[in-house]
């Protein structure tokens, strides 16, 4: 079958989505006429824009931007550690072995089972303070004074941010890998038996059994709730604002308060997380359909 492309994919919304799509933009124009003739809200857009898009004093990028790019910084290294860890904890729950798989579902039953808010707070504070000493590491997040390189600076951010931009991955890693344990595990489980059966009468070795045999399938299966687990990761990037972190809506809030266009400022934070949620489930979308 041949493969759609990103354009084709992009075109073949389907009704509902042009709809939803259509919903959304009458109850935003309903929103803003009766701010304006409801509530006597007069509204300062270009004003909110100019804030956002004001370099700062040192002459660096303006802070609005710089919380945008430690989003999407948390994402990308929380993503990627979501899914290492989420894939080990995965297997070692599938695994018939007790050792392997009661660890792994304690785990699981602890993250998924404490309200994000509170595990962040308990991670950030007592595990996080303890964690880097322990690791030897505050030499380099707490007190690296050389010169870095600009790949360092767009891949983690100003040094003195290292320690945040870490707690921060680990507190949004570790909460997504629990989800995404039980989505790799529901795709192994969901593996006909005779698949099994038959890399094992071939004599494949582990590796090359699941490499050959059983990724390619379970990728296959697992791919929509990878896309709405990536997704959730990126919109849960916001709740690491409340441990200081800089990130788009601490960034948003203190923009917000400090200038009192409150409704302005979030609306068009609101708008940068759907642009990059919506991307994303454009992409993951292309990529199901190169599948089907």
């Amino acid at each position: 079958m041949k493969h759609t492309t990103l354009i084709e994919t992009i075109k073949r919304f389907n009704k509902l989505d042009a709809l939803l799509l259509v919903l959304c933009s009458l109850f935003a124009l309903w929103l803003y006429s009766r701010s304006s003739a409801g509530v006597n809200y007069t509204w300062h857009w270009r004003d909110a824009l100019s804030l956002l898009f004001t370099p700062r004093a040192d002459g660096s990028l303006p802070y609005f931007f710089q919380g945008l790019l430690s989003t999407l910084r948390l994402s990308l290294w929380g993503i990627s550690l979501a899914l290492v860890l989420g894939t080990l904890l995965g297997l070692t729950k599938f695994s018939s072995s007790s050792w392997f798989n009661k660890p792994a579902n304690v785990f699981i039953q602890l993250v998924r089972n404490i309200p994000p808010l509170v595990f962040v707070f308990i991670f950030y504070f007592f595990i996080s303070n303890q964690l880097i000493p322990l690791l030897g590491l505050e030499t380099i997040l707490r007190q690296y004074s050389s010169e870095i390189s600009l790949f360092q600076e767009v891949l983690f951010g100003p040094a003195n941010l290292w320690e945040n931009l870490l707690s921060g991955v680990l507190c949004v890693g570790l909460l997504s890998s629990a989800y995404v344990a039980e989505i790799v595990r529901a795709g192994l489980q969901g593996i006909d038996k005779g698949q099994w059966e038959a890399a094992d009468s071939l004599g494949m070795s582990t590796w090359v059994k699941y490499r050959y045999v059983i990724a390619p399938q379970v990728l296959r299966s697992i791919t929509p709730a990878l896309a709405g687990q990536t997704i959730s990761l990126v919109k849960d990037t916001s709740i690491v604002s409340l441990i200081s972190i800089q990130e788009m809506t601490f960034v948003g809030t203190e923009i917000a308060n400090s200038s009192g266009y409150i409704f302005e400022i979030w609306l068009l934070v609101g708008l940068v997380y759907f642009l990059i949620c919506f991307g994303l489930s454009t992409f993951f979308r292309y990529l199901e359909n190169r599948h089907l």
